[in-house]
């Protein structure tokens, strides 16, 4: 055993337990006072250079002794609007709020992580930007960056992790290229004219417009791209018109939510969100009404940097104390870690925390529970990601 994985072991305990007081005090995106806190503090005390970043960010800097790169390692630290059904001791107790994803071993993994680098200082060639992230349910991270947390020092690559208990204890999912979707949320009002349902030719119907864009969109991703190596999946979750069965409403509004892995233009006419519009656009001109389409919550594709995923599944079977089995992993996930990876070269990989002999409820379910034993794996795994990278 050397001395990184005596360290680690050394504060295994420690960092179990400030996971299990996450999840006992869960708290939605940008009301993470408490954790904010917790980890400013305890970052501060690791002799670190301590910011808040919006609203309820944390970002710790940590400089090496020696010159070198600006690695930047991110967790995410909200919770969800589920109300938790385990037994565990350290159930929630913020009522209808729970860490139903492994936000709370995230930022629990990188305060260890933090720690036990800090004590390296003097072996590290350049700087780590730590990143405590709110709101990454609802895209937090985008207005992290605008604010300056991939400046100062200006970032060089950055990474993350993400437990994952619908693969084992022991196993780590990763893949070159893109690896979770983008995603976006959409709302679209469709506007025609009301009127009896006796006498539609004097209306203009939204509904039956509305039905033609739920089936006219879903040939996008059979008809317009490849399946193999851009998958894309278009769902509706909301379908909204009218209060009387024999009236024609004005309006109907549909909202839902648009997946892609798609490493090109995200933006442009031939972007799934262009793709998406132009259909839209034909088949509401086609049934003489008139439409409006928000694109709202959203992010783009996140794509893995090849020589960065090569690195950490050589360390993932090399160097850890028990070595993990690697395996190739993708996604319609959406995770927005992509917006630091469209800006620097990135990894983001997933570290098995199946609990073997049982059921895994998958991510958000209120029965959602992880094998702590994963926490330590994950303290190990960004040290040596960290020290590889910048004393490469």
């Amino acid at each position: 055993m050397d001395l990184i994985s005596k360290k680690t072991e050394a504060i295994s305990n420690e960092i179990v337990n400030i996971r299990r007081d996450f999840h006992q005090h869960p708290e939605l995106g940008l009301q993470e006072i408490r954790t904010g806190n917790i980890v400013e503090g305890y970052l501060k005390q690791c002799g670190l250079e301590v910011r808040r970043c919006h609203e309820t960010g944390v970002i710790g800097i940590l400089r090496g002794k020696k010159k070198g790169p600006a690695l930047l390692m991110r967790a995410d630290m909200d919770a969800l609007p589920v109300s938790e059904e385990t037994d565990l001791e350290y159930k929630s107790v913020n009522k209808g709020i729970m860490h139903a994803c492994g936000h709370d071993a995230h930022t629990a993994i990188l305060l260890g992580a933090a720690k036990l680098l800090s004590e390296m200082k003097n072996e590290l060639c350049g700087t780590i930007t730590f990143v405590f992230q709110p709101n990454e349910e609802n895209v937090g991270a985008l207005e992290m960056i605008e604010q300056g947390a991939m400046k100062e020092p200006e970032i060089d690559a950055c990474m993350a992790l993400h437990v994952w208990n619908q693969l084992p204890l022991g196993v780590i999912g990763i893949s070159d290229g893109p690896t979770m979707a983008g995603m976006y949320h959409f709302e679209l009002e469709i506007h025609g004219k009301g009127g009896h349902t006796a006498n539609p030719h004097e209306a203009k119907d939204p509904v039956i417009a509305a039905a033609a864009v739920i089936q006219g969109v879903q040939s996008i991703q059979t008809r317009e791209v490849n399946a193999l190596s851009e998958p894309m999946v278009i769902m509706f979750g909301t379908v909204n018109a009218g209060t009387v069965s024999n009236v024609i409403p004005e309006k109907i509004s549909l909202g839902g939510t648009l997946r892609y892995l798609s490493s090109g233009d995200d933006t442009g006419e031939n972007s799934p969100r262009g793709r998406f519009e132009r259909v839209v656009a034909g088949i509401c001109a086609a049934h003489n009404v008139s439409y409006d389409l928000n694109f709202s919550i959203g992010h783009p594709t996140l794509v893995n940097d090849p020589s960065m995923a090569e690195s950490v599944r050589e360390l993932a079977t090399e160097k850890l104390t028990t070595p993990l089995e690697t395996r190739p992993m993708v996604t319609l996930a959406g995770e927005d870690f992509s917006e630091f990876a469209c800006r620097a070269p990135s990894v983001f990989y997933f570290l098995g925390a199946g609990i073997p002999g049982r059921e895994n409820y998958p991510h958000h379910h209120p029965c959602f529970e992880i094998d702590e034993r994963v926490i330590p794996m994950g303290v190990e795994m960004h040290v040596r990601a960290a020290l590889r990278f910048l004393n490469a």
